[in-house]
């Protein structure tokens, strides 16, 4: 064991992450420690509360309330940041990169928020940054698209990337059932947090959507400038219809990128794949990605994207790689040197060249001429109609029309819409799903 180096690491945060963490290197430490090299030490730990009992019992001396105090130990060689926010976890950060240390995220905000911050960071002062975990759980896809597809420009990437919508999805088309009921049990069973609004709103998804972008384009793009929406106003209804039509629906993130317009764009939203689809077949709390390279074609990757196991998986996977690097000088890299960007920064894509079909479902009047009325709006903004469903509203004297586009884009689109919220006849907002035509 002499040759071993000792290599510290901090938990700062010990919640349902970190505890898993600490479990499960734990068990696993021997194992690890002979193919890394290397002996690991579970050195500390901050707590909110250092009174609370913890289903992982660790000794009482390594804990602290303070992981600025971890963040700042010269000792420390590894520290994990596990706190979630934006705020505290980013000082932890920052603090450790300043020192040369390396540190482990598991936070998609942080990074979605303050990566330019994080990066520069780490290259002033010679630290280094892992995040495997803040995307997808235990799948992979950080590693994959930064290690195993360097070789490749993406075209697309898309899936399923919060396990909470996508167990809701899965039970409201399994169960015929509304989603209030859904989201409902989905908090008894601790899939949906008690503000469920990160989720479903779409939010947390974008956080990860932002950071995938990131590192297959180069280019930080914000919430702000993408494209965001959630499943709160889906109904069983849109099941049923999109079934008949050979659809599923699920929660995606997209991100497209044409190489001859050199043009990005980043989206979150409801969409309908076509039922053989691979990511629509994806059910429960569990994610997908599928990743188009103009040199390896399309991969798919599934598995686990939350929960502490999952989790856990993904930040270990990262200490190893600290570890190696810290031992070796390789076998981890530094974010913002493994970029295989080389081409000049491109430019978001205008919404006129986010091109796609859609799926429109309008509450109306149910009152002669009101579909011609529909169908003359949709004409005015060169919005192609290729099919027309009408079922009874769950109100008297109203009826629902659905209709799917021919291809189109998001300018023509949003006029569309804007044009039909206007209308007397038409008594609710619209409810807008994308048609996920990625196979074509």
């Amino acid at each position: 064991m002499s040759d071993r180096p000792v290599l510290n690491i901090g938990l700062c945060g010990f919640g349902t992450v970190g505890q898993g963490v600490w479990k499960h290197l734990s068990a696993n430490l021997p194992a690890l420690e002979s193919r890394l090299g290397a002996k690991l030490n579970l050195a500390r730990a901050s707590v909110r509360d250092l009174k609370k009992k913890r289903a992982v019992k660790v000794p009482a001396r390594v804990l602290t309330s303070d992981p600025l105090a971890i963040a700042r130990d010269p000792s420390i060689h590894i520290v994990c940041e596990l706190m979630g926010g934006t705020t505290v976890a980013r000082e932890v950060t920052l603090a450790a990169l300043q020192r040369g240390a390396v540190v482990v995220s598991a936070n998609k905000a942080l990074i979605c928020e303050h990566g330019a911050e994080i990066i520069a960071a780490a290259r002033a002062h010679g630290g280094h940054f892992f995040f495997e975990a803040s995307v997808a759980g235990g799948i992979p896809i950080i590693k994959a698209l930064r290690e195993g597809l360097v070789a490749n420009r993406f075209t697309r990437i898309y899936g399923i990337l919060n396990g909470t919508c996508n167990y809701i999805l899965t039970q409201m088309e399994d169960q015929d059932a509304p989603y209030a009921a859904v989201l409902a049990e989905a908090k008894r069973l601790g899939y949906a947090e008690a503000d469920e609004s990160l989720d479903v709103d779409g939010w947390d998804t974008a956080h990860k959507a932002s950071v995938l972008a990131w590192l297959a384009h180069g280019v930080w793009v914000r919430t702000d400038q993408m494209i965001v929406e959630g499943i709160s106003r889906i109904t069983p209804t849109d099941f049923r219809i999109a079934a008949t039509l050979g659809f599923g629906i699920k929660l995606l993130a997209v991100i497209t990128r044409d190489f001859a317009k050199n043009e990005l764009s980043v989206r979150v939203h409801p969409t309908l794949l076509p039922e053989g689809n691979v990511v629509a077949n994806v059910s429960g709390v569990f994610n997908a990605v599928s990743v188009t390279g103009d040199v390896v074609g399309t991969t798919f990757y599934s598995g686990r994207g939350a929960g502490q196991d999952a989790t856990a998986s993904a930040v270990i996977s990262d200490i190893a790689d600290a570890a190696s690097l810290l031992k070796h000088g390789k076998g981890g890299h530094l974010l913002g040197e493994i970029s295989a960007v080389t081409e000049p920064a491109c430019r978001l894509a205008p919404p006129e060249s986010i091109r796609s079909r859609y799926y429109l479902r309008l509450t109306v009047k149910d009152e002669p001429g009101v579909l011609a009325r529909v169908a003359s709006v949709m004409a005015k903004h060169k919005v192609s109609i290729a099919s027309v469903i009408q079922t009874p509203a769950d109100r008297p004297g109203a009826a629902s029309l659905v209709l799917t586009t021919h291809e189109s884009n998001e300018r023509a689109i949003g006029a569309t819409l804007r044009r039909l919220r206007a209308l007397g006849a038409v008594l609710d907002d619209p409810v807008l799903l994308r048609i996920g035509d990625f196979e074509r």
